[in-house]
């Protein structure tokens, strides 16, 4: 099982973070933000990963903190897990619709860190979650599982829905990156030999 268990503690959060890429989806999020809590719950359903996530934040002064450390801590996660790297397929891509609106992702296990998010929000606030922090979360956690992502909103005017299909297509791109290629599983996926 690929499995890893990370713990980070700081004077603003103390996070810990248990995940196995070769899960169901199974779920326990507690990050005392609601809307966050939901999106990390689709990640988990929609990627298989099992996730336990944990953070006792600052969030009397704000959600920034909690929510960028959960996507440091979800990062270092993945990149442990990974290992190697040996046979994983390493690109995922994923198209989500989600009513009147369409989001892809593309991601690459490449071991360089790259982030572009196209998506345009018309809210400041998605329940009591602010809009900018979604851009902190998948830039803390592309920085650490050392991954090339990239997030789109193609087209679509609910925000509630635009952010969700760019969770679910995150997810459903990692799945797809992270399975096992039996035709190269004991081949590190690089012509460089290593990632």
């Amino acid at each position: 099982m690929r499995e890893s268990n990370i713990n980070r503690k700081t004077k603003e959060t103390n996070i810990s973070c248990l995940i196995n890429i070769d899960g169901t989806g199974v779920s326990n999020i507690k990050t005392g933000i609601g809307f966050f809590d939901h999106m990390l719950e689709i990640f988990s359903h929609h990627s298989l990963i099992d996730v336990n996530l944990k953070s006792d934040g600052d969030l009397n002064v704000d959600l920034h903190h909690t929510v960028e450390d959960c996507g440091i801590v979800l990062g270092q996660s993945m990149l442990k897990a990974l290992g190697t790297k040996k046979g994983i397929k390493r690109y995922g891509f994923y198209y989500i619709p989600m009513d009147e609106c369409l989001s892809r992702c593309v991601i690459d296990f490449s071991g360089r860190p790259e982030f572009v998010w196209k998506v345009e929000l018309g809210l400041n606030k998605i329940g009591e979650m602010d809009t900018e922090l979604f851009v902190e979360f998948f830039k803390a956690f592309v920085n650490e599982s050392k991954c090339n992502l990239h997030v789109e909103n193609l087209y679509g005017t609910n925000n509630h829905h635009i952010i969700e299909s760019c969770f679910k297509s995150f997810a459903r791109s990692i799945r797809m990156a992270v399975k096992i290629d039996q035709n190269i599983k004991d081949i590190i996926p690089s012509s460089k030999g290593t990632i």
